[in-house]
């Protein structure tokens, strides 16, 4: 419990010199001893084992012993058709997962930060994988924590951490508090920084105290890789229906296997023997295979795709097919607001200047320089970035950069 602590007692359990930092052999050394810094991934299962877990399922076993009968039959072509559809259902599976998995991944590289770091007495700018525990890092405004980290100094120092609290004001990191309460929540260790969360403000220094799975965001990757997967609504329905459709095939197959030996004992006043006996079993199972629905796993699955599609196009990732008809389902949603339901951005919508008050349309920088001078102040006295590319820094700063643009002022340019 490193906010326990105070910054000189943290150095020291880690053995670090603050102003110098870790030796590059002593960073290797740790980096052996305590592995990567970052989270660890399920192992990606082979397209074989893909391919078998779309195939299971009860439905599709009855399709496979389906096609085999029909081929023992002589309908090979019935045999074919069914087949294809048990392939047709399984590739778009597989396709539909492998697109969602190259995405996530594709997110994951644009979510690897790169850290400042104090090593050899020098600061260098290293992957974020590089920093072990006893790292000195430094971080500013628009900086992601790469780590877990006890802060050691902290000038105005802000730090928005909706992505782990929830919480959507950013707040005040103080290097020098000490708690006491063993208890203490996650928003109110304001003393320590956290993977993932991002300064808005300010600068501080910090020792890392945990690194990749150890850190507060790798205990939340780890339980969510522990949870073992349900079956959704829809899976336990076909499953259902696939159990009651094969023991009613069943039923009569043998139903019918009775009724024409049946007939047969009726109408010559003994058994039927040998070819008699096999024709009325292969017309049975004939029946039985007639009565499967071939199409229903495969229109499951093109509707499935469809939802899917609609969903891309309104930017909602879906990993699995079956999720979508999953939140079909959905009757009550519980949500955190920040980053959910809202995106945790600020807009200016209201100015007042030189005697005019209203919207932002009302503004005219070009003619009245008044105007223009109060776009230049706001966007100079910002510690805040925006470009094309994406906004760092403080909600409300970011704000004030957003508006500045909308009529050509920009802080890059005013700055040069």
């Amino acid at each position: 419990m490193w906010y326990l602590k105070t910054a000189e007692a943290t150095a020291r359990e880690l053995d670090v010199d603050i102003s110098a930092g870790l030796s590059s052999a002593e960073a290797k050394r740790r980096r052996d001893e305590w592995g990567p810094n970052q989270l660890a991934e399920k192992k990606k299962k082979p397209l074989i084992a893909l391919l078998l877990e779309q195939i299971n399922d009860t439905l599709i076993y009855i399709l496979l012993a389906a096609a085999t009968i029909s081929a023992l039959l002589g309908e090979v072509s019935d045999a074919v058709i069914i087949l294809l559809v048990v392939v047709l259902n399984a590739v778009m599976g597989v396709i539909q997962e492998a697109k969602a998995e190259k995405a996530l991944d594709a997110l994951k590289k644009l979510s690897s930060p790169r850290a400042l770091v104090r090593r050899d007495g020098k600061v260098a700018e290293i992957e974020a994988a590089e920093i072990v525990p006893g790292d000195v890092i430094l971080i500013d405004a628009g900086r992601v924590i790469p780590c877990d980290l006890r802060w050691v100094e902290s000038v105005n120092l802000k730090v928005e951490e909706s992505s782990l609290t929830g919480e959507s004001v950013p707040v005040d990191k103080d290097a020098k508090l000490s708690l006491a309460d063993q208890k203490a929540p996650l928003g109110d260790r304001r003393n320590m920084g956290y993977l993932s969360t991002q300064a808005t403000y300010g600068r501080g220094l910090g020792i890392a105290v945990a690194t990749g799975m150890k850190t507060e965001i790798g205990a939340i990757a780890g339980m969510l890789g522990s949870a073992e997967p349900e079956q959704t609504p829809l899976q336990k329905k076909l499953e259902d229906f696939g159990k009651k459709l094969g023991a009613a095939i069943l039923a009569l197959c043998g139903a019918m296997f009775v009724v024409e030996l049946g007939v047969a004992f009726a109408h010559e006043g003994r058994l039927p023997a040998g070819k008699g006996i096999v024709e009325f079993f292969l017309e049975a199972v004939s029946l039985a295979v007639a009565a499967i629905p071939e199409g229903l796993p495969a229109i499951v699955t093109i509707v499935l795709a469809l939802g899917v599609r609609r969903m891309i196009a309104r930017n909602a990732l879906v990993r699995r097919l079956p999720a979508v008809e999953t939140l079909g389902s959905v009757n009550v949603i519980c949500s955190d607001k920040t980053g959910t339901l809202t995106i945790n951005k600020m807009t200016v919508k209201r100015a007042a200047c030189d005697g005019i008050a209203g919207n932002l349309d009302l503004l005219a920088p070009k003619e009245r320089e008044a105007h223009r001078l109060l776009l230049e102040g706001f966007s100079l006295c910002t510690d805040a970035t925006h470009s094309a590319g994406g906004s760092t820094g403080d909600p409300t700063e970011v704000a004030l950069l957003v508006m500045g643009s909308k009529f050509g002022v920009e802080k890059d340019a005013l700055l040069e």
